[in-house]
């Protein structure tokens, strides 16, 4: 999958350097940090919903295609704001490959979920 993360991020990069007409990345580029931190905000409370509408079984298909498209659009408005911020998708890549190098943090995690609370 990480292929299509980095291809997605290039396009990203593409419409931001060249600023389309009538390109919805570039109007997101144009609009600033604030318009996609919003955007990525209504991304991630619409894949939510898709996730608990998925989980409550009713109309399994539906349900599971709202899901992915709603993922899709939140991991599209994140490309879009690590390529505004300057971030690129390697270095996401590298934080993640060495968190799955750790083991044994479940307690730790844990006690420091409750001390936060």
């Amino acid at each position: 999958m990480s292929d299509i993360l980095i291809d997605l991020y290039e396009v990203v990069e593409k419409r931001k350097a060249e600023k389309e007409e009538g390109s919805y990345t570039s109007y997101l580029f144009d609009s600033g940090i604030d318009k996609i931190l919003k955007k990525l905000g209504e991304e991630c409370a619409e894949t939510i919903i898709a996730a608990k509408n998925f989980k409550a079984g009713e109309n399994f298909s539906e349900a599971r295609e709202a899901l992915t498209g709603e993922t899709s659009d939140l991991i599209y408005h994140l490309a879009v704001m690590l390529s505004e911020l300057g971030v690129r998708p390697e270095e996401v890549e590298d934080v993640l490959r060495q968190r799955m190098r750790k083991t044994g943090n479940l307690k730790r995690a844990h006690k420091s979920h409750k001390d936060n609370s």
